[in-house]
């Protein structure tokens, strides 16, 4: 597969759970330490996002070709063999016994992250396969576990070193952490054989084994907030796994029904509760401030929203991040063509203009390491955020957020228009647009120019007259910025 077609599969298959999540309600904190955590969470704009597992070696999308669900995008194309679906899982699980990253080098990640403008960082503690990438004591299916080479190794405890690394860069960090976790007997329970993404026994008939695995859930996210140091985002995926009242689950199940006339379901609804107000308790008591993203979960555990692999229309009336595919798929992929500089920080503005973040996925290989041209592309966003950054940072929308190819953001003190270039694009010698009137007494400059910059209104318009000097840099940059300060007397 492509990883063009990859990356348009999954953006159409998560379309629809997207655009539904984008118009739920949003319930406010009221935890007084998580709303200032927020609000300052909400001025970072810049996360970096990394799936990783031995399924790296596969360069296959993580964890769901063992989910016997019919997708296209999680079809089981890999591993030695095909005529049985227990057979590929056993190959699957078996990738534990020859994930050796050797080259795991997260100083050169947090450092290049650091340099793009990057502010925090979410990192794949755990997928929906159930393996580890931390040293948890309640599962051998991990990282440190005796049957996986790297558990010799000195950082074989990779969230760890990850978090540390980034830390010591001044990053936020994140725990990515799976709710379902396929590889666990009290989710899919060996009586049982799975169905599809959910638990495969009913929670409400087998009590205590649900209850085995509320347990297990709660400690290992409990061992991520007592042994990891500073932790700010626990970002919690698989919103399926949550309480789903009966008359919900027959109305989905219905409405699934009409869809599948045949009477193949590919995903069910179940009622399965983990109790996450506890557990939300007990983290925040361990880690005060505590962000948690429950995604695609209505309720006060999701304090921000994450549309997937595409960037909202206009702006959303609570916080929010768009989680973005940089290269490849989610998880890595040989010969993934990467974004472009330009791209990313076109994407970039295009979100803060609309008040979200940006929380961009680049996958390490199999060795442990990015390809170099996630290297180049970071560089590039950095050498443009060193001078511009002021227009990304704690800023927030002004309407009409985008005027032909300038956007607008703003700060207390600070209006920015930010003008889009194309590849071998240069600004004219005047820009004009309605979306923004200066006061008279306000002043242009350019961020990492000292030329004074003119302009008028005229006929209801900003008029913008850009010396040739600065048209010709211009050709080269991504985008050029004005700022416009002293809007009161």
């Amino acid at each position: 597969m492509k990883n063009g077609t990859l990356i348009l599969l999954i953006i159409l298959s998560t379309f629809l759970s997207q655009a539904q999540q984008e118009e739920e309600r949003y319930i406010p904190e009221t935890d007084s330490l998580v709303i200032q955590k927020l609000t300052a969470w909400q001025g970072l704009k810049f996360g970096l996002l990394m799936h990783w597992g031995p399924y790296s070696q596969w360069g296959i999308v993580e964890s769901w070709s063992i989910c016997p669900e019919d997708y296209g995008w999680c079809e089981r194309k890999k591993g030695t063999h095909f005529d049985h679906y227990y057979s590929y899982v056993k190959s699957y699980e078996n990738l534990l016994t020859t994930f050796n990253p050797k080259e795991f080098d997260p100083e050169r990640w947090a450092g290049a992250a650091q340099k793009a403008g990057m502010k925090y960082v979410i990192f794949t503690t755990k997928h929906h396969d159930g393996f580890c990438m931390f040293d948890t004591k309640y599962t051998d299916y991990k990282i440190t576990g005796s049957e996986c080479p790297f558990s010799a190794n000195p950082r074989a405890n990779v969230t760890r070193e990850i978090f540390t690394a980034f830390r010591e860069k001044g990053l936020w960090t994140g725990a990515y952490f799976s709710k379902p976790d396929w590889h666990h007997p009290a989710y899919w329970w060996p009586y049982f054989p799975p169905f599809d993404r959910n638990v495969n026994y009913d929670p409400a008939l087998y009590p205590e084994k649900w209850e085995e695995f509320v347990q297990f859930t709660h400690n290992q996210i409990m061992e991520l907030m007592t042994g990891y140091g500073k932790i700010d985002i626990l970002w919690l995926d698989g919103g399926w796994v949550a309480p789903q009242p009966q008359e919900e689950i027959d109305k989905k199940y219905n409405a699934l029904q009409k869809e599948t006339p045949t009477g193949f379901i590919k995903k069910r609804v179940v009622s399965q509760d983990i109790r996450m107000d506890e557990l939300v308790s007990k983290a925040r008591k361990k880690q005060p401030g505590l962000l948690v993203v429950d995604r695609a979960v209505y309720g006060k555990n999701q304090n921000y929203l994450t549309p997937e692999n595409r960037v909202p229309e206009t702006t959303l009336p609570y916080p929010w991040e768009s989680c973005i595919i940089a290269g490849g798929g989610w998880s890595y992929a040989f010969n993934a063509a990467y974004m472009t500089s330009r791209e990313v920080i076109h994407l970039l503005i295009a979100i803060v203009a609309k008040g979200g973040n940006l929380l961009l996925n680049i996958a390490p290989s199999p060795a442990g390491t990015w390809d170099e041209e996630a290297y180049k592309m970071l560089e590039g966003v950095g050498e443009w955020m060193q001078v511009n950054n002021q227009c990304v940072y704690n800023t927030f929308p002004l309407e009409p957020f985008k005027e032909k190819n300038i956007c607008l953001t703003q700060n207390k003190d600070n209006v920015f228009l930010i003008c889009l270039l194309q590849e071998g694009e240069s600004l004219p010698g005047e820009l004009n647009l309605s979306a923004f009137l200066p006061a008279q007494e306000a002043k242009i400059s350019m961020p990492g120019f000292d030329t004074r910059i003119q302009w008028k209104i005229k006929e209801k318009k900003l008029h913008i007259y850009i010396p040739e000097g600065i048209q010709k840099i211009s050709r080269n940059q991504p985008a050029m910025v004005f700022q416009i300060t002293k809007l009161r007397p």
